[in-house]
């Protein structure tokens, strides 16, 4: 414990628990303090540790740092509670359940710009997600023409899950919201901000009040596109990213994660000379690890010890990605008359 950072988790359900083995691997850091609504009034954990019932309670501890991983309706006031009492924060995806809430919570961090804020958006620590934009940076395959990514669950809720994710109250959106803000959010590092959005939004078959399928339509100023399919309707879980390039493609299929529902995690790298007819040669490469977690975590350590910067879930991105997410149902408009939403850029 000496010299150790004093983390609480906000949040121990599945992700919160999954987050406290990599918190607890590195050496920055130990967990003293965890809270959930599934305790039965405050007490200890065989291990030592305190917990409690009401997040509200962790801010009464001595801790340094506070991970949140609670439900998306009090995400953005937890972070914002830690923030005003002097404590960094790892926050979970998404910021919020709306522009309002991820907005508050960036003025926050302007109220308190010695602070440090990350967003836990791990996708981007894969390797195979690494290797596909170090190849893009390279330009070694040409630039970007398009992008069509896939991202899809079974049904609105997993097996273990609770059902606060179909609760439009509580959840704020679906099947996008939750799971496919994670493509949003690539589409993002790979191609940059998209100006202008097309999108058809539908609940038609969990008929939950929210969303079970997103399809968006995007083009960015520099007139690169991107279709995307968010869906909870695919039977199967799937995780698939196909980039066209000028000189060549990159198909990344299967993403390595706790479930091992979406199949193997591959990059294939097509090149094409002009001679290919149609048939590239293609080079896969197969991953057989995950690294993300521990990478995250290893980062925000790193901003934490040695002043060094958050990289990745910036509260810029999580804003930009947010506001990706609100453009797609804003884009639709009788689901946006549905629910009376609106957005301002």
């Amino acid at each position: 414990m000496k010299n150790k950072l004093k983390v609480g988790i906000a949040g121990y359900g599945v992700v919160g628990k999954r987050r406290r083995e990599h918190i607890d691997a590195h050496s920055a850091f130990a967990t003293t303090v965890v809270s959930d609504v599934r305790y039965d009034g405050d007490g200890e954990l065989d291990d030592g540790t305190r917990y409690f019932d009401d997040y509200r309670k962790v801010f009464e501890q001595n801790l340094d740092v506070l991970f949140v991983c609670l439900s998306n309706d009090v995400a953005a006031a937890a972070t914002i509670g830690a923030l005003e009492r002097g404590i960094d924060v790892f926050c979970e995806k998404p910021p919020g359940r709306d522009m309002g809430e991820i907005s508050a919570v960036c003025d926050a961090i302007k109220r308190h710009p010695e602070r440090i804020l990350k967003y836990g958006f791990n996708h981007r620590y894969h390797e195979s997600i690494q290797e596909a934009l170090r190849i893009i940076r390279s330009g070694e395959i040409g630039e970007i023409i398009n992008l069509r990514g896939v991202y899809g669950k079974s049904k609105l809720i997993s097996w273990g899950q609770t059902t606060w994710r179909t609760e439009r109250t509580k959840a704020g959106g679906g099947i996008l919201l939750d799971q496919g803000i994670h493509m949003v959010d690539l589409l993002r590092l790979f191609a940059g901000d998209f100006i202008e959005v097309h999108s058809f939004i539908s609940n038609n078959f969990w008929k939950k009040d929210v969303e079970d399928n997103a399809y968006a339509l995007m083009k960015t100023a520099d007139g690169k596109v991107a279709m995307l399919h968010s869906s909870a309707t695919s039977w199967r879980h799937r995780f698939h990213l196909d980039i066209t390039l000028s000189k060549g493609a990159l198909t990344l299929a299967g993403i390595l994660s706790g479930s091992k529902s979406y199949g193997d995690e591959t990059l294939t790298i097509s090149r094409a000379p002009h001679d290919e007819n149609g048939d590239p040669k293609e080079e896969i490469i197969r991953y057989e690890t995950d690294p993300s977690w521990a990478a995250e975590i290893a980062e925000f350590a790193e901003a934490l010890t040695q002043k060094g910067k958050i990289m990745n879930g910036t509260s810029d991105d999580a804003y930009k990605t947010m506001e990706l997410v609100y453009k797609i149902y804003c884009a639709d408009p009788d689901w946006r008359e549905r629910w009376n939403l609106s957005w301002q850029s």
